[in-house]
């Protein structure tokens, strides 16, 4: 009998590591779809919950939060663009250019996750791309439909999603959940609600985790 691991991967949109990560489990998921199946399901992290409309310079954003300098922020840039080769995914050479709220994007994560779980993966990496590879302002209404568009996902309702604020409570209640359970940063897969799993891991550590959990269920 195969086994099926429940896998909930919470992130930010704004988070590269986040986007590695993913880029990873997938591949990890393809490289065992003989040895077990997979419930994907995407959950909410805002790295900047205050964030203004409009967002902020990342290089000024990155000074000010860690106080790296311009030549380390670039050096880390090329590192993560690397990175994200190694797995399949493109950031964008001049980095994201701004850092913008993602309280909308996640409230039509959540909207997918409910409404259309088949199509939430998709949505999620539309979202992804538009942030790190095409430089796009993830508070802005139309780009976020755009991915809507691009996951084959149903534009009019996801507009009365946004416009009607529907599932801001229930993101908010996600967030607050995860982060009492002392998720603190961004990724991290939690595997059948009971195994955690920190920081965007290599495939292979990814593989070698999902069959130790796999083997004790």
């Amino acid at each position: 009998m195969t086994t099926t691991l429940q896998l909930d991967f919470v992130s930010d949109i704004s988070c590269p590591w986040c986007a590695i990560g993913l880029a990873s489990l997938r591949r990890a998921m393809a490289e065992l779809a003989d040895e077990m199946q997979f419930t994907l399901r995407f959950q909410p992290f805002e790295l900047n919950p205050q964030m203004p409309p409009g967002g902020e310079d990342i290089g000024e954003h990155l000074t000010r939060k860690y106080g790296s300098t311009p030549e380390q922020q670039a050096q880390i840039r090329e590192t993560i663009r690397q990175r994200g080769a190694d797995v399949g995914f493109t950031f964008n050479s001049e980095g994201r250019g701004r850092i913008y709220n993602t309280f909308h994007a996640h409230r039509l994560l959540h909207w997918a996750g409910e409404e259309h779980p088949e199509q939430q993966l998709a949505l999620k990496q539309a979202l992804l791309e538009a942030c790190h590879r095409d430089r796009q302002a993830m508070d802005d209404p139309g780009v976020l439909l755009a991915c809507v568009r691009q996951a084959g996902l149903d534009e009019a309702s996801a507009q009365l999603v946004l416009t009607e604020g529907r599932y801001g409570d229930e993101v908010r209640e996600q967030e607050d959940m995860y982060m009492s359970a002392g998720i603190q940063a961004v990724p991290a897969l939690v595997v059948n609600n009971r195994h955690l799993v920190s920081g965007g891991q290599p495939v292979e550590n990814y593989v070698k985790v999902l069959r130790e959990i796999a083997g004790r269920s």
